[in-house]
């Protein structure tokens, strides 16, 4: 019973229009529901992965957005990757992806998953949420939960090869990691943001900036290997890439939490987390 009360209080909270500082609680609410022991981890093809998926495509739903569920298989399981839309036809699309996935229960030991990637799916939420309404012009917002970025970023693959027709990609945007200040550019400076592949957008970045008043950093920890490993190898991004998609991948890196059991909701700053999903929210705004 108080799973079930649990359940139903967060999906209220992420339903609820913001009002004020209401964005942060609303990150908060999903990255609990998301890295509660309901999902079990969301290991890829277990039934908390299931759960977690069914809750991204109704909050999707509610969004307005056109949705639907591609499924793949990958090393003999199934996965899900859920597909959101803006209404209406475009000449081209920006894609927005964060992956839902995590590692799941391992010899009895869950893994949360809460900053890994649960914070970068309640960004894409509030993303959904905020953004389709921008879209008058020739530009749509393709939302997308990729399953699978924990085997062998399936999941990223799969969908680029089934959509890339269907919705040609000027760009794609990859929300990986996003809700901690555990790894800053400067131990004296923990409001900040890395943005792989960014410097192309530069100027449009940092004027989206101007609110957040974020320090921005334009590779990983000025490390060109570690840059290359994150940006061209390891996240969902890469398929975009290979294909000659332009992407961008947003983090808060990775911390001595990450993949680990000790990656729970309440160790998150929400209210960072919130002035972050605002910088990507005004510079997408901006493309559209």
């Amino acid at each position: 019973m108080k799973r079930i009360l649990i359940f139903v209080v967060t999906c209220l909270l992420a339903a609820a229009p913001l009002r004020g500082q209401d964005l942060a609680r609303q990150l908060a609410a999903e990255v609990t529901f998301l890295a509660d022991s309901l999902q079990a981890g969301r290991g890829f093809g277990a039934a908390g992965n299931q759960s977690a998926a069914f809750y991204l495509l109704r909050q999707l739903r509610d969004a307005g957005l056109r949705t639907t569920v591609q499924s793949f298989s990958e090393g003999g399981r199934s996965g899900h990757n859920v597909v959101a839309v803006t209404p209406g036809w475009y000449r081209r699309y920006i894609v927005v992806g964060a992956y839902f996935d995590g590692l799941g229960t391992l010899e009895g030991r869950m893994y949360p998953g809460a900053d890994s990637n649960g914070s970068g799916v309640a960004a894409l939420i509030s993303l959904a949420r905020r953004l389709p309404e921008c879209c008058h012009g020739e530009v749509g917002l393709v939302f997308v939960a990729f399953d699978g970025h924990n085997a062998d970023l399936s999941g990223s693959r799969a969908f680029l090869e089934r959509y890339r027709r269907d919705f040609p990609m000027s760009l794609m945007v990859n929300l990986d990691i996003l809700g901690s200040s555990q790894a800053p550019l400067r131990k004296d400076h923990p409001d900040y943001l890395i943005a792989l592949g960014g410097e192309r957008y530069r100027f449009a970045i940092e004027s989206a900036n101007r609110g957040p008043r974020l320090e921005l950093g334009w590779d990983y920890y000025g490390s060109k290997s570690f840059t290359d490993l994150f940006y061209r190898k390891v996240s969902d991004q890469r398929w975009f890439l290979d294909a000659g998609i332009p992407a961008v991948m947003f983090t808060s890196g990775i911390t001595m939490d990450t993949n680990k059991p000790g990656d729970t909701a309440e160790l998150l700053d929400y209210a960072l987390l919130e002035r972050r999903v605002l910088l990507i929210e005004t510079w997408l705004r901006g493309m559209l």
